[in-house]
Formats: structure tokens, C-alpha cells, sequence
């Protein structure tokens, strides 16, 4: 299970702030907290300062590298801030979000992929836009893959998005997402799905309930990874038990281990 840190991103207030004072100390502790929650990578983001964002992204990657060896997820709608992250994120092999089947995007971030040999986030959206129908996501999905893999991309760095719509705007949107995810992981083995998981929950009441279950839902069709805050305490501990009841916990070595920590009342 790959777990991709979303905390350090300039949407969020405290972020934003911390780069505005050049507050490098609250980000190293930002960083150390979602290694020490269990992150395998750390996403930076600041896509909200678009007119600094190449020299922003700089000071971000050079302030988390301080604090952890985790590799990093470079984020940003801006080529030439993914460039500027990659170029300073030297632990281990890099992921980049995103890619998509629209033409100047792959256009734009394809040749980084393979210049920095990273793993990338693909999300389902091609130069017709966003998938109208679960058949669009599936077709849009299986180009993605038939394209990176021709270009020598391997199978095992590539992470499809299915793109969440809310459940608020369609009873369906989850269970044909949950339909894509299955279709994705049986068609191409070895590839690998993630998400953000808030967007199913957009609009409605008590959203860390759904978000959680969506999770574990989205686990028993196959998705392996996540963008997700993994200090969440609630969030980490449908994590570890959902993986132990799918058979992905030796001996419930994780499970117990948490419950050790005080995840489980």
C-alpha cells in the first residue's frame, strides 16, 4: 500500500502561512509527522502561488528534504515547477501528479517522466475532458496505460486516477468508480490505482464517514494507494484493519501494532 502525504500544499491555511513567513521549520515538522504516521511518499504542492511557484516549489522540496527520506510526490499544473521539484527531490525515485490523455499535458510532463525516471499519477481525462460515463473513465484509463507502457514507462510506476465525482451529484458516482478500479487491476497487472478520497463525500453531512468507508470499499476492489492525510487517526486505523480482513497483513502484524498505539479504543 503506497500512501502519498497530502499535508503540505498551500490550499490548506497553515501552509500557506509557513511559506509566506518562510516558516521552513513548521514544514520539516509537517513533513516528519506524516513519515512518522506511515506516508511512503511526501506530496508538495503550491500550485496557489502561480507567479513564484517555480522558486516556491524549490524552498518546499529543500525544507522537506531536512526532515525526511521519504521521496517525494512533485504536484503542480505547472511543468516547470514539476521540473524545478524534480531536479531538488533526490530521495529515491520521484512520482509526479499528474499526467492525462489530454494532448499538452502529455505533451508537457511525458518527457519529465522519463528524463527523471518517476512514477506518475495518470488521471482519467482526455481532450474530450472529464469522463461523462464509466465506459469514458475505462477507455480513457486503458489509453493512458497502453501509451506510457509504449513509451517504456513500466506497468509498476504508473497510478491511475479514476477521477471521484461526488456522490451528492449521482447515487452512482461510487459504484462506478468502484467498477473502474476493478476493470483497471484485472485488465493490466501490475499497473496501480489511487485517490483522493474527499470528493465522493462533497456536500453531504458527516464526510470522514464516507470518506473512510469509501476507503475500504475502493481497498476490496484493489485500489493500493491513497492521497490522504495519514495522521489521521481515524483514517489510519480503517487502513490497517481493512488491509488485515483482505489478507494484506502477515499475521495481522500491522493491525496489532496499531492497536498497540491507541488507533482502537
Amino acid at each position: 500500500m503506497l500512501i502519498i502525504g497530502e499535508l503540505i500544499n498551500t490550499s490548506r491555511k497553515a501552509i500557506r502561512e509557513a511559506v509566506l513567513k518562510k516558516d521552513g521549520q513548521y514544514i520539516q515538522q509537517i513533513a516528519k509527522a506524516q513519515e512518522e504516521a506511515g506516508a511512503t511518499y511526501i506530496d508538495v504542492n503550491c500550485g496557489t502561488f502561480m507567479e513564484t511557484e517555480v522558486e516556491t516549489m524549490e524552498w518546499l522540496v529543500e525544507n522537506v528534504l531536512q526532515a525526511t527520506s521519504l521521496p517525494l510526490c512533485i504536484d503542480s499544473p505547472n511543468p516547470l515547477a514539476l521540473e524545478a521539484g524534480l531536479k531538488k527531490a533526490i530521495n529515491g525515485k520521484s512520482m509526479i501528479n499528474s499526467i492525462t490523455d489530454e494532448t499538452p499535458r502529455w505533451n508537457a510532463v511525458l518527457p519529465l517522466v522519463k528524463e527523471y525516471n518517476t512514477k506518475i499519477v495518470a488521471l482519467c481525462i482526455d481532450d474530450g475532458g472529464m469522463p461523462k460515463t464509466n465506459e469514458d473513465r475505462i477507455r480513457i484509463a486503458d489509453s493512458i496505460i497502453t501509451k506510457l507502457t509504449a513509451e517504456g514507462v513500466n506497468l509498476d510506476d504508473i497510478y491511475i486516477d479514476p477521477l471521484i465525482k461526488p456522490i451528492s451529484a449521482g447515487e452512482k458516482n461510487g459504484i462506478e468508480v468502484l467498477q473502474a478500479i476493478q476493470h483497471i487491476m484485472e485488465s493490466h497487472p501490475g499497473v496501480h490505482t489511487t485517490c483522493g478520497l474527499s470528493n465522493i463525500s462533497y456536500a453531504l453531512p458527516a464526510r470522514k464517514v464516507l470518506n473512510r468507508l469509501f476507503m475500504v470499499q475502493t481497498m476490496a476492489r484493489g485500489m493500493d494507494s491513497y492521497i490522504m492525510d495519514p495522521t489521521n487517526k481515524e483514517m489510519r486505523a480503517a487502513l490497517l484493519a481493512s488491509q488485515t480482513l483482505l489478507g494484506q497483513d502477515r499475521f495481522s502484524r500491522k493491525f496489532i501494532k496499531g492497536f498497540r498505539e491507541g488507533l482502537y479504543e
